[in-house]
């Protein structure tokens, strides 16, 4: 073996080892979550929605934030758009972020989030049904109990605490005191597994609307949703 071969292949061995080690990194880091920064968490009821301005099942429109529907665009009633966390249920773990506003009415009755559909189907073991706009294979279930984590507040107005209902008119208000981060030993969460991702700036606009099916999805009437663009 030449000398150039020697070291030829002890880079090859060294950049080998180099990469095993960051990629074991890697994933130690994300089951982790130790440096993660948690502005807010707590639990809350959640529906489902499913709006792309193609007008059916009572369709109001694109969502608030301009962004098109897709997996991981969730509504609320009074945090900033654009603010980033995750949801919990059933040791699932699914990213979101607030794309809209909504539910309405749901909210004054504790409904704090709306998820879009394919997201409500993959945490509760059903299938996004794009025909019917609703989620097949969880006997009309229509609202979940979760566990949410905010990670990034959104820039814009809207309340950057606990939520409180769409009738409050806070989704309008600009918050210059958000809710001060839980202390580290409190961060405790049920056990779950990650399970996605979202993109909020990419993907094509999907031809459905608000899944109306019996449980309690909050309906586009109650959302008021190009009303609130920011």
């Amino acid at each position: 073996m030449s000398a150039r071969s020697g070291l030829r292949t002890l880079a090859l061995l060294t950049a080998s080892t180099v990469g095993a080690l960051t990629i074991a990194g890697t994933a130690a880091h994300a089951d982790s979550n130790t440096d993660e920064k948690v502005l807010l968490k707590g639990s809350t009821t959640a529906s489902y929605f499913w709006d792309d301005a193609s007008g059916r099942a009572g369709d109001t429109g694109l969502p608030a934030s301009g962004k098109p529907m897709q997996k991981g665009l969730a509504a609320s009633p009074s945090w900033p758009l654009m603010t980033e966390g995750y949801v919990i249920h059933d040791g699932k773990k699914l990213p979101f972020f607030v794309g809209d506003r909504g539910p309405g009415v749901p909210s004054n009755n504790g409904v704090m989030l709306d998820l879009d559909g394919k997201t409500f189907a993959e945490l509760t073991g059903g299938t996004f049904n794009m025909d019917t706009l609703g989620v097949d294979g969880v006997g009309g279930q229509g609202h979940i109990k979760v566990d949410y984590v905010i990670t990034k507040w959104g820039d814009g107005p809207g309340k950057k605490n606990y939520p409180v209902p769409f009738s409050t008119g806070a989704y309008a208000e600009h918050d210059d005191n958000p809710a001060e981060p839980p202390a580290a030993a409190g961060l405790a969460l049920p056990p779950a597994r990650e399970t996605g991702e979202w993109s909020s700036g990419t993907g094509a606009v999907v031809a459905s609307a608000v899944a109306a099916v019996g449980g309690g999805v909050a309906l586009a009437g109650d959302r008021v949703r190009n009303l609130l663009k920011v």
